[in-house]
């Protein structure tokens, strides 16, 4: 029961500082995995995500002496900002190392609520391993992102609040990185409700704590590559690996097309933006052999900028079978293109992109090579086209 007490000291100490993120019934999450599925918006938290309930109560707790010196982290982003805005708050001194291939939007927002912002290396471990060096340096605090009990404390508080918004909660998803969201999660609820089923969901190119459970110690993995840049961590926390040890239920594998096409249908259903890592729990709803059960799916965060949306879509799109690009080649005589055009509006394929290019062809006095991007409504639609178009005597060369 200590480490609860530690959670509900942390949840009184981040009143009026936090956002209250209510969870949001999902109709449409429901049906799809025949279970009541509630959505943990952390998206919609102060700085876009929940790091700023660790970050805060990490800093709050500095003596007067380690405030002068000033605080340092590492971070993808989220936990950058969640430092960033707590030190700010509180009036200490913030020096933020990140990896290169941070999304522009986390390095302008933690630029903005003014802390030192460096760049250095490509995974999340790079930048660390510089933050601990400076850290050296000057002497400041390390606020590190997951592996540490104040962090891990405030990282529960969400714990709490699931409780009490649905009491009688059967399963918890959450997003694992390092495994400071599940590890606080997990310390709220498991003393107060063992029954409560805690699941973790994490990329297939960022196994951290699934390959660390099965070896049953910490390991380093060579390489991380997953879409879901804010869990694309190398190694998991000492203290988060004990407690997952202990506490959770089961570990999701994802890969990056599952989360692309949650992407869009989150948008299309609940006009709602997340970050790919944030995701991670509505796109394991369907991997759960359950039904009928009461499931809270903790979107971390929604920090994302404008042209990684974009891309996640088209890709999402693509994905799903929303759109199908393919070339052929055409006699070069008059009315081709507006037979190809007839076929597909015969199938319901609406064009959207159209390239008619005499010269791509190979005997290009005869022949017209012709790439067209149609608007479908999944697979078994574009495998409808395909047909149409042979039916008819083209051979076409698919694109995506």
């Amino acid at each position: 029961m200590d480490s609860v007490k530690q959670i509900e000291e942390a949840r009184k100490n981040l009143r009026g500082i936090i956002h209250p993120t209510p969870v949001i019934y999902s109709e449409y999450f429901s049906q799809m995995s025949g279970n009541e599925v509630y959505i943990k918006p952390e998206n919609y938290q102060k700085t876009g995500a929940f790091k700023i309930r660790g970050a805060y109560h990490r800093i709050s707790k500095l003596t007067e002496e380690e405030r002068a010196c000033g605080v340092i982290c590492s971070s993808a982003g989220n936990h950058a900002q969640g430092v960033a805005y707590a030190a700010q708050q509180l009036g200490v001194k913030a020096t933020i190392v990140m990896p290169n291939v941070t999304p522009l939007i986390k390095i302008e927002a933690t630029r903005n609520y003014g802390a030192e912002v460096i760049l250095h290396g490509e995974v999340y471990d790079d930048a660390y391993a510089e933050a601990r060096r400076i850290q050296k340096e000057t002497g400041a605090v390390f606020i590190h992102p997951f592996d540490d009990w104040d962090v891990i404390y405030g990282q529960g508080t969400i714990g709490l609040e699931i409780l009490e918004e649905v009491e009688d909660v059967d399963i918890i998803l959450v997003p694992v990185g390092g495994g400071g969201l599940i590890s606080g999660i997990c310390l709220a609820i498991k003393e107060k409700n063992p029954n409560v089923r805690i699941i973790g969901v994490e990329p297939e190119g960022a196994q951290t704590l699934g390959h660390s459970i099965r070896k049953k110690s910490i390991v380093q993995l060579e390489v991380v590559s997953t879409v879901a840049e804010g869990v694309a961590v190398r190694t998991p926390g000492e203290k988060a690996f004990t407690i997952v040890q202990k506490y959770v239920d089961e570990i999701i594998t994802i890969d990056d097309r599952e989360l692309l096409e949650i992407f869009t249908i989150l948008i299309e259903k609940h006009k709602m933006i997340a970050e790919s890592a944030g995701i991670l729990p509505l796109a394991a709803l369907k991997k759960l052999k359950v039904w009928g059960k009461k499931i809270v799916c903790v979107v971390s965060g929604g920090n994302i900028d404008v042209v990684s949306v974009s891309e996640m879509i088209n890709r999402s799109l693509i994905s799903r079978g929303r759109l199908f690009c393919f070339t052929l080649e055409l006699p070069d005589k008059p009315g081709e293109l507006l037979n190809i055009s007839k076929i597909l509006a015969e199938a319901n394929a609406n064009i959207v992109k159209i390239e008619h290019n005499q010269f791509k062809a190979l005997d290009r006095l005869m022949r017209v090579a012709l790439e067209l991007t149609v608007e479908t409504n999944g697979h078994d639609h574009i495998a409808n086209v395909i047909g149409k178009l042979e039916a008819q005597g083209y051979s076409l060369q698919r694109v995506y």
